[in-house]
């Protein structure tokens, strides 16, 4: 139905045609804020947890964050238009997205939301929060800071600059970050407090020197595996890629892990270890993390395959179980095991 209300002599609509072509960058922005054609984060929300962020960034932003693609990736080339429009820093703007970064948060357990954004190395920022399992126990949990590393990692990010978090990072996440490489010069960002370094929160470290590991995480290259049995399936070939790519570098038990939800989407996590071993991430951890910084749900898990080493020191398949037995019951993990090629 058109609106017959007059502004002096012209119509409504006779005026919106003249402002639309006085202002078409407006225009078009308010078109970009109001069409978000997903069930993602809308335009209103956005606009109350960001209230700093201009017109423009907040349509760039709303896209990408609403784009399964992107899987809380925000790429470098974006970050640079909207720090520059908005007339922030880098740092400010990665502490402005943390209440977005909480709004991922699966936490039954805690109510407890934790938001998390890294940079990477390529100037890109990846999304984390935390992720609880009911019904099993605390160790299962992925931290905020695992979270977004996780993320940053299965996007092929080559290291991290930096780290902004709600809430000064644990024990936990300072020893897990101590795998980076210079990781002691990794920048640490908590809103209303002074920027300090991992070093400086994880003083007389333990770390991988002191295993004599060489290795950092971001830093090593893919292993070459072979399935004992060929791959049946995407979802097959997806989780001996993640496997391909793990850092486990005090075991050398590579595993990785694939998901498909019911959206269709696939989802990959690679093993992460830690010196400290506890701290480690484990294949669907990280798989756990990209699915649920794309506004999905472990619900919507439909199926997974776990790929791991035979006869490695450790093995990932009971854990697997345990956890998707708990966040998606219906689902049965298929188990694929893989050989070092010669």
């Amino acid at each position: 139905m058109v609106e017959k209300r007059e502004m002096g002599k012209l119509s409504r609509r006779a005026a919106l045609s003249i402002m639309a072509m006085a202002y078409p960058t407006r225009v078009a922005m308010a078109k970009e804020l109001t069409s978000s054609g997903n069930n993602g984060l809308e335009v209103a929300k956005l606009r109350k947890l960001m209230p700093l962020l201009g017109p423009r960034s907040q349509g760039r932003l709303l896209r990408i964050l609403n784009d399964p693609s992107q899987r809380g990736k925000i790429p470098a080339t974006d970050v640079d238009f909207m720090v520059g429009w908005d007339h922030r820093t880098v740092d400010d703007f990665m502490l402005d997205l943390l209440p977005i970064a909480q709004t991922y948060s699966h936490s039954p357990l805690s109510r407890y939301r934790v938001g998390a954004v890294v940079r990477g190395t390529s100037g890109s920022l990846y999304l984390g929060t935390n992720i609880e399992v009911p019904g099993q126990i605390l160790g299962f949990a992925v931290h905020g800071e695992q979270c977004a590393l996780a993320n940053a990692f299965m996007h092929g990010e080559g290291g991290l600059t930096s780290l902004a978090v709600t809430a000064a990072s644990c024990g936990h996440c300072r020893q897990f970050l101590n795998e980076l490489p210079n990781s002691a010069d990794l920048k640490i960002l908590v809103k209303g407090k002074a920027p300090t370094t991992l070093g400086g929160l994880l003083p007389a470290s333990f770390g991988p020197n002191d295993l004599k590991v060489k290795e950092r995480l971001f830093s090593r290259k893919e292993i070459d595996l072979k399935l004992a049995m060929p791959p049946s399936d995407e979802l097959c070939e997806l989780a001996i890629e993640a496997a391909r790519r793990a850092y486990a570098p005090y075991t050398n038990a590579l595993s990785g892990v694939a998901l498909k939800s019911s959206s269709g989407v696939s989802y990959q996590g690679s093993y992460i270890e830690s010196a400290a071993y506890n701290p480690s991430l484990s294949p669907l951890q990280a798989a756990l993390a990209g699915l649920i910084v794309s506004s999905e749900r472990p619900s919507h898990i439909t199926s997974a395959v776990l790929a791991e080493l035979e006869n490695a020191p450790i093995s990932q398949w009971s854990a697997t179980q345990a956890v998707l037995q708990s966040l998606a019951p219906e689902v049965r993990v298929r188990r694929l095991t893989a050989r070092v090629k010669p």
